[in-house]
């Protein structure tokens, strides 16, 4: 049987005005800044208007670790939030927005599948808003700022081999990683390396996504280090006077946007730091407006639970007061058996024992999300290739791990295939039984704390940290950073540094190569084995398959 592709079904979605999908949040017309008819932007003024109004209840779904496989976090959420409203609920969703780099490169869009998608697909995967582009400019701003300073006498005498803001596109272009800057004479500054990220792992991205207003955006803008003096005291981006220019540039992208599922429910879609090198959440402000406004928020994580939830939780939650009240944990039948060693040709024959086999990583992230107090229910997110003895295997095991997993069909069916999923997190909810707390405290030494998320999520012996990282944290420390979260960078595709060790390892060690202060967005971020904040494309990039129809409509976009 033929299915049709993600782009297919978005092109026959029969959107309603923005304007009537605001209303069912009680956002008037007046408060909507509309970007064409499908999209808009939520007014600051309505905003603070609702803060009195009483939280709903939000629902995290996060996934086992990735495989190419395929797990459909993006799709579940979207397809639980539609479950949620057929099933007479008034819930909202809230996700990323999509970087064009991963779209043109290997990973595609971020809009979820099948008939659980918020459209517009395309322009969502696309320039969406703006936010990206104006993050883009802001970071830029500032970068231009640094060398100005630097090139005008250097008044505040920074030291240009410490310059450690470094410069964003929004595009995978491994040639950028590393740079010589201000080449060609004494007209174009001070030659020094540089290089380039990702515009998703600016920490301009992370600022915006925690920020709980403009005021507070400026000052985390201007907390921002960016260099380093001789004495090695810190540079900060209020030093060098560009705050609040930045603030001007990021005043719309700072407002949420609203957008529509398939079946014409609310969607929030705003901000996307990488879930790597920063927390890998959509922004604070958009999920308290929803909480505000819905009576159920289902958002979602980056990657798998040992990165993306752990950040949301120890991070996102901590500095937004958040409080979840479930989790729903996404798993598929062909994940459980390539984690059971199949490989990725044979996923589509029955196997039973090599599906048991794989379950040992879903049991981890099952227990982990637990140790944050919080109950949680497993997705099977179903595919067509599924059989019945296979599904049947993932619901024995997750029963043995105290918890329940639910068949959901909302790739084939919608709403209609997710509702059973719905009925059942209502349930857990309702029994009340969620007691959030972060797995460490704000006055842990830094060091105990990465060494905490190595030895508790990851299930590593220890994490190696040498005196030179050791020395670098006690600095912060005394320069009253003590009290951060911190941030762990490494694969997302393994509890491990290594990224085909698969499963539930044991007996490793997470190395950690280097620590960075990013004191803006407020987090500590430790980086472990090898990670890129610039990615590269593949071989065969997506961007070669796409293009316009003779229509002038967007064709190989997924």
């Amino acid at each position: 049987m033929a299915f049709k592709t993600d782009i297919e079904i978005a092109r026959e979605a029969q959107k309603r005005p923005i304007q009537e999908i605001g209303a069912k949040l009680g956002i008037g017309s007046d408060d909507l800044l509309p970007y064409g008819h499908d999209k808009a932007k939520v007014s600051q003024n309505f905003i603070n208007s609702v803060q009195g109004n009483e939280n709903g209840k939000l629902i995290l779904v996060t996934a086992i670790n990735p495989t190419p496989a395929g797990e459909g976090k993006t799709t579940t959420t979207v397809g639980l939030g539609d479950g949620l409203n057929r099933i007479g609920k008034k819930a909202a969703v809230c996700i990323r927005e999509a970087s064009l780099g991963p779209n043109f490169g290997m990973k595609g869009g971020a809009a979820g599948g099948g008939y659980a998608q918020i459209v517009p697909m395309e322009e969502m995967n696309l320039h969406f808003t703006g936010d990206f582009h104006a993050i883009t400019s802001a970071h830029s701003l500032l970068s231009a700022m640094i060398d100005n300073h630097i090139y005008w006498g250097n008044s505040l005498e920074i030291d240009t081999r410490r310059v450690v803001w470094r410069r964003v596109v929004d595009m995978n272009d491994r040639a950028l990683r590393q740079i010589t800057a201000s080449l060609g004479g004494v007209a174009n500054g001070f030659p020094r390396e540089a290089g380039f990220d990702i515009t998703v792992a600016s920490e301009v991205m992370a600022i915006l996504c925690l920020a709980k207003d403009l005021a507070d955006l400026q000052e985390r803008l201007g907390a921002m280090i960016v260099a380093y003096r001789r004495d090695k005291t810190p540079v900060f981006a209020r030093d060098i006077k560009a705050h609040g220019a930045m603030t001007v540039l990021l005043k719309d992208a700072m407002q949420p946007n609203i957008v529509q599922t398939l079946e014409n429910n609310p969607a929030f879609v705003h901000g996307g730091p990488f879930a790597n090198i920063a927390h890998g959440c959509n922004s604070v402000i958009a999920t308290t407006t929803a909480l505000k406004l819905a009576d159920y928020v289902v958002t979602e994580a980056g990657f798998g639970a040992d990165l993306g939830a752990e950040k949301f939780l120890n991070i996102k939650c901590r500095k937004a007061g958040l409080a979840p009240s479930a989790v729903v944990v996404v798993a598929t039948v062909r994940a459980m058996k390539m984690n059971g060693g199949v490989v990725k040709a044979d996923l589509g024959e029955e196997n039973v024992d090599a599906v048991k086999n794989g379950c040992a990583n879903l049991g981890r992230h099952i227990e982990n999300m637990k140790s944050f107090g919080v109950p949680v229910v497993v997705a099977i997110n179903h595919f067509v290739t599924d059989t019945d003895a296979e599904v049947q295997a993932v619901k024995d095991y997750v029963a043995t791990q105290g918890s329940e997993a639910v068949l959901s069909r909302h790739w084939e069916l919608g709403s209609e295939g997710s509702a059973d999923l719905a009925t059942k997190v209502v349930e857990t909810i309702e029994k009340g039984e969620s007691n959030f707390a972060p797995i460490y405290p704000d006055d842990m030494s830094l060091a105990d704390k990465i060494n905490t998320i190595a030895t508790k999520i990851y299930r590593a012996d220890s994490a190696q940290m040498d005196q030179k990282i050791l020395n670098q944290l006690k600095d912060w420390e005394e320069q009253g950073y003590g009290n951060l979260p911190v941030c762990m960078a490494k694969t997302q595709y393994s509890f491990t540094t290594d990224p085909n060790e698969r499963g539930a390892p044991t007996g490793f060690d997470i190395p950690v190569r280097e620590v960075r202060l990013s004191a803006g967005a407020g987090f500590v971020v430790a980086i472990c084995g090898e990670i890129m904040t610039m990615p590269g494309l593949p071989r065969v990039p997506s961007a070669e398959s796409i293009g316009l129809n003779d229509a002038g409509e967007v064709e190989g976009l997924f």
